[in-house]
């Protein structure tokens, strides 16, 4: 049995290439082997990060502060890089909590909250998913919050800065990697900005699909379409926002219901849309079921029939952010109202198809 566990903790060597080019048209990208790491997916797998030479990169620069089980797997790389992806959104001080590239928890602080808070509320969100996490932060982290964080099995934390009391604390796992970033406010946001790069999806011949990185129109209440009888409160229009935000960084088919700037569950990759409503309710009622009552809904994608607002009015959930898009849409709006729902259109889809 300890040679099986013995592969997880062990690096597999690699051979892959220092650099290589990628010609797209008359445009030359180059990509510089920035690290080993431990393994790739699974142990037997091997795998190096890369970077784009001479320009500014978060993950491609990263820096490990400390190391365990010999260095970051790739899984480690892919489940910090998703998670600063979703607090990359947020001014506020932030924290997301992921496991298999979908979050389990995150939380942005409200008035008064300290980091720990913060993460707590990440964290509890889904405290049975979140054992064996990555833990991201868009700000410093200080010693009480990295005490919590290693009051349970977490595999490894991201973020741009830590106090020393943080590193010592953190110090006292072992197996743990903390890594540093910088350069979180390259990564591309918003439509209408330079993105800097293009995203590749190897396929299993080594064929490749090129596209641009997913950026949102969404900024603000006002690029929302109300489009009930009811318009949403203020509270609900942050929470929607919020929710949105989260939800593009869901494995499609995506479902987050939120309240008060954290998680209340997550509903990730589902091949229909009603069964990722019914886990994230399952999941909300099995862990904090009075959260529901006020709570908001984001989909990554419309709603096709009004199943998914028949299921949500049950528990009290309050409103609804989607693509719209639907031939059913009118009946889906319906629904909406009969409960008093409220619901908003942002005419674009986030699916993380992935």
């Amino acid at each position: 049995m300890s040679k099986l566990r013995d592969i997880y903790h062990t690096a597999l060597p690699e051979k892959l290439p220092q650099q290589f080019r990628i010609f797209l048209g008359d445009k030359e990208l180059v990509y510089e082997k920035r690290q080993s790491l431990r393994y790739g997916v699974n142990p037997h797998q091997q795998a190096a990060l890369y970077s784009p030479a001479g320009k500014k990169a978060v993950m491609g620069n990263l820096k490990e502060l400390k190391t365990g089980k010999q260095g970051l797997s790739q899984t480690n790389v892919e489940d910090m890089d998703r998670a600063l992806n979703i607090l990359k959104y947020f001014d506020a001080p932030a924290c997301a909590v992921m496991k298999h590239l979908n979050p389990t928890g995150v939380a942005v602080a409200r008035k008064n909250d300290t980091l720990r808070e913060v993460y707590l509320r990440a964290r509890d969100s889904d405290s049975q998913a979140a054992f064996g996490s990555i833990v991201g932060f868009n700000c410093p982290v200080d010693g009480d919050t990295a005490g919590e964080i290693v009051s349970t099995f977490v595999e490894g934390v991201v973020a741009p800065r830590y106090e020393q009391g943080a590193v010592e604390k953190f110090g006292e796992k072992r197996n743990m990697r903390v890594v540093q970033i910088a350069n979180l406010d390259c990564l591309p946001k918003f439509a209408g900005g330079e993105t800097g790069y293009l995203c590749l999806s190897v396929l299993g011949d080594g064929s490749i699909v090129v596209s641009d990185p997913y950026t949102t129109k969404i900024r603000r209440k006002d690029d929302l379409q109300p489009v009930t009888r009811r318009t949403p409160t203020e509270r609900e229009f942050e929470d929607m926002l919020f929710a949105w935000y989260v939800c593009a960084n869901v494995r499609s088919n995506g479902i987050v219901l939120a309240k008060d700037g954290c998680t209340v569950s997550v509903g990730a990759g589902q091949q229909d849309r009603v069964t990722a409503v019914k886990i994230a309710v399952d999941k909300a009622l099995k862990w904090h079921a009075e959260s529901l009552r006020g709570s908001v809904l984001a989909s990554d994608g419309f709603l096709p029939f009004r199943d998914s607002i028949d299921l949500i009015a049950k528990y009290d959930v309050s409103a609804v952010i989607q693509p719209g898009g639907s031939v059913r849409d009118q009946e889906v709006v319906d629904a909406c109202d009969q409960y008093g729902i409220a619901m908003v259109f942002t005419g674009e889809r986030c699916f993380a198809h992935f």
